[in-house]
């Protein structure tokens, strides 16, 4: 459920989740870049992001568990960008 990790649940829940190839991109772009703007694959930036967060905190829960649904829109969109290469 969106927001459960931070209790906005409730404030979420009136807004339509997006599904696009638009977010799928954006969702790439934020987990293959690093704060300084380098380059990661998409396995070492969310490592390098569990790292820094204590495995009880919101941020490592919420990450560890959208894993699955971010690798997948990366995934999305690699494959939408070979089609048009």
């Amino acid at each position: 459920m969106r927001g459960a990790a931070t209790g906005l649940s409730a404030k979420l829940v009136v807004h339509e989740r997006e599904d696009s190839p638009v977010l799928d991109a954006l969702i790439m772009a934020d987990m293959t870049t690093g704060p300084a703007g380098q380059s990661f694959d998409f396995d070492t930036r969310i490592d390098k992001i569990l790292v820094r967060y204590e495995p009880v905190s919101e941020v490592h829960n919420a990450i560890s568990k959208a894993r699955p649904y971010l690798g997948a829109a990366v995934e999305r969109t690699r494959n939408r960008l070979a089609v048009r290469t």
